[in-house]
């Protein structure tokens, strides 16, 4: 059994993570558009490409942390070496140089693909680093469970304090004020980074045997229940971060309540805390697929339901959004913690244990939604006539609000469809673990893991 303490400090890895991913989930398109002046179909099209291109290196990243040995471990080591890099780069791309023209866009090109590109490097290790400290089936959903409100605190630390340390540090200069606020969340960063190296132990050895990468990948696409999950995740991941990066424009325009922004967002990231706590009790008492389906089902009516919110109803926007973050992210631990089981299912199925593709695989269609989705949010405020820090039209209000509302909750809908066909119950995981080899090494690890 993992310690509470252990747990705590996987957790604060993701807490380190999502102070960034969040931040370019709520700010970095306003950032582009009304800081930087970039127009939203630009940034659409910087969303899609670096995020595509960041996306591609997944496999090759997870492939590198599979061939990793050092006294550290496989996956830890990571988070020592680039933590520092990272932060650095996090800085650099919420900067605004003196640039004029087509500068800006290379700049900004230039600075979000490196970003992108630290972040696989150290979150892809990271995320591997949780299937490696247990082989017990339940702990695996306590540890993803730890991992996620530890991960929506980085998110409550980014909607809480963003705009306020923005003002605060620009005086009415938000390229100074965005710049300084990274400098402080990066530190903060970077500190945490270095707390989950030394918090965690790898348990689960590396496989003796190198795979080589080509039949690492053949192996990897054997596995028909990785494959559901990776569909699940693009879908999910498409709906969701097309409505975070509109939720400040819907509070700003729609609502026209800008002085609200930052309660609106801290407001759904709580909500999300209290779901990701909430997914191990629920677990432990129902099928995680079934519950899985169930809150999907019920993100979608929460979401679509705020389509027929008018702007004078702060308090029913302030709900659809709670609810719909609340129901989303219990599900959230639910889904990580069948990723661990789907490397299970991989070896038993081929003979082959890929944990770092796994989790590289799934990370590719999780940042191949935010890519659309994120490009999506840019080209629909071009197609609905966006104009930055000016009153919008009727068209154009219409627009965001079905875009925020609508058109995320059917992607809810096709997950939670995609999912019916995920077979991997308890009761199968338990029968195939029993079928693994009882003879290797590995596996009489695992098994001393698992009845500890």
């Amino acid at each position: 059994m993992l310690t509470k303490k252990e747990k705590i400090a996987y957790g604060l890895g993701d807490t380190a993570s999502n102070i960034i991913f969040q931040t370019v989930m709520m700010f970095l398109l306003l950032f582009y558009t009304d800081v930087v002046g970039l127009s939203p179909a630009v940034v659409g099209v910087l969303f899609l490409v670096v995020r595509v291109v960041d996306a591609i290196t997944d496999p090759l990243m997870g492939a590198l942390a599979d061939k990793t040995h050092s006294k550290w471990g496989q996956f830890r080591p990571y988070l020592l070496w680039l933590a520092l890099p990272f932060a650095l780069i996090s800085i650099l791309a919420f900067s605004t140089p003196d640039f004029t023209g087509n500068s800006k866009i290379i700049y900004a090109f230039v600075t979000y693909t490196l970003l992108m590109l630290a972040y696989t490097a150290i979150n892809i290790p990271y995320c591997a680093l949780g299937g490696v400290l247990t082989a017990n089936k339940s702990e695996r959903v306590s540890v993803q469970a730890y991992r996620f409100v530890f991960g929506m605190l980085g998110g409550v630390i980014v909607a809480a304090c963003t705009m306020p340390m923005v003002a605060y540090f620009g005086q009415g200069d938000n390229a100074k004020g965005y710049q300084m606020t990274m400098v402080v969340m990066s530190s903060l960063g970077l500190v945490l980074f270095l707390l989950c190296f030394l918090g965690t132990k790898e348990r689960i050895p590396a496989p003796d045997t190198k795979i080589e990468f080509k039949a690492g990948m053949a192996a990897l696409w054997q596995n028909d229940q990785w494959r559901i999950l990776c569909i699940a995740a693009l879908l999910l991941l498409t709906g969701q971060v097309l409505k975070f990066s509109l939720a400040v424009y819907y509070v700003k325009y729609f609502l026209g309540r800008e002085d609200l922004i930052t309660a609106f967002m801290t407001a759904g990231v709580l909500a999300s805390m209290v779901g990701c706590a909430l997914a191990q009790p629920l677990a432990k008492r129902v099928c995680k697929i079934k519950a899985y389906i169930w809150l999907q089902s019920i993100a979608a009516v929460m979401c679509a339901l705020a389509y027929f919110v008018q702007p004078d109803q702060i308090e029913l926007a302030f709900l659809a959004f709670i609810l719909w973050k609340f129901f989303l992210d219990m599900a959230t631990p639910l889904l990580w913690a069948k990723m661990a089981d789907t490397i299970d299912y991989g070896e038993f199925k081929t003979g082959q244990r890929v944990t770092g593709l796994v989790y590289s695989g799934v990370i590719f269609f999780i940042k191949l939604g935010v890519a659309i989705g994120g490009a999506c949010a840019g080209w629909l405020l071009a197609w609905y006539d966006y104009q930055p820090d000016s009153n919008q039209t009727t068209a154009t209000l219409d627009g965001i609000v079905l875009s925020f509302t609508l058109y995320p909750a059917l992607g809810s809908v096709l997950v939670a469809l995609i999912m019916t066909r995920y077979t991997l119950t308890e009761q199968k995981v338990s029968e195939l673990h029993d079928q693994l080899p009882q003879n290797s090494d590995l596996r009489a690890q695992h098994d001393k893991l698992a009845t500890s």
